[in-house]
């Protein structure tokens, strides 16, 4: 009886029915995204080219060759990519991102509508970084409401500020000062212009802080409080020296504040007793 190492040579080969025998000796086509700048070749014409064009709607493409000749092809079989059979299919569309239900200071928001021609009232700010603070967390609502914002370099002007501008009852004017706490400057002049024959027409708020920085929650900054400042130091100055943060000129202050802002992506990353004050502003000027 024959070893199985003495069988005879099949003559003839393995059985054919065995294998995939209908497979196509570049292998199977295989579904790929037409791209622009994909470089493919389609087989009847034997045309290689780069995809220069796409038009979803006709499912054509267009190859540019090595000549800067160009000829459109309809989408679907028949095409080589690296050698490989591929069907090619549309693009895939990238979603657009959905626009954004709340403006950054928590309000609904309203795509499509113009800014509204600005009212005669008014909002004072006091310093220029609580000018950038309130349009970056306020902008989309004030815009929409007309209400332009005016920046005040201090307090000290208000007096001079509103004596030009003549408030009256379409003219109504709110002012968001610094360190508004009793006993303070700021407070006495408040409280001089609330008594004045404008006063009818003024809101002054403030907040408690020394400055606008710490209106921003400090965790958004990495760290768990401000800094306390002696009162002999600059308070900029000296929270960028007990931070860490370069210091030396104003360069250095404004690259500060630049970080500050940067990390507030919102109403939710600013103290409440800020947010109050401006949302009580905008109400004074938009009331009928």
């Amino acid at each position: 009886m024959p070893s199985s190492t003495d069988r005879p040579t099949d003559r003839y080969g393995s059985d054919v029915l065995a294998t995939d025998w209908r497979k196509p000796a570049r292998g199977r086509a295989t579904e790929h995204a037409a791209e622009l700048g994909l470089v493919v070749e389609e087989v009847t014409t034997q045309w290689c080219g780069e995809i220069v064009a796409i038009d979803r709607d006709l499912r054509t493409l267009t190859l540019e060759d090595r000549r800067a000749k160009r000829r459109t092809f309809p989408m679907g079989p028949g095409f080589l990519l690296e050698g490989a059979p591929v069907v090619l299919t549309p693009p895939v569309q990238v979603a657009t991102p959905a626009k954004p239900t709340r403006t950054a200071s928590g309000s609904v928001a309203v795509h499509g509508v113009k800014a509204r021609v600005a009212r005669q009232s008014r909002i004072f700010v006091e310093g220029r970084h609580d000018a950038e603070l309130v349009e970056k967390v306020w902008g989309d609502d004030l815009r929409i409401e007309g209400v332009v914002v005016e920046f005040l370099g201090g307090v000290d002007d208000l007096a001079d500020h509103l004596l030009d501008f003549k408030p009256g009852p379409d003219r109504r004017v709110g002012v968001l000062v610094d360190h508004l706490v009793p006993g303070s400057k700021e407070s006495r002049i408040a409280q001089g212009i609330m008594r004045s024959q404008v006063g009818k027409h003024v809101l002054i708020v403030g907040h408690p802080f020394i400055d606008i920085w710490q209106a921003v929650k400090p965790s958004r900054l990495g760290f768990s409080r401000w800094p306390d400042v002696p009162r002999s130091i600059d308070w900029k100055k000296g929270t960028c020296q007990q931070l860490g943060w370069p210091h030396r000129d104003q360069a250095d202050i404004a690259r500060a504040w630049k970080h500050v802002l940067g990390a507030v992506r919102g109403f939710q990353d600013l103290d409440p007793s800020l947010l109050g004050r401006v949302e009580e502003l905008i109400d004074f000027v938009t009331a009928p």
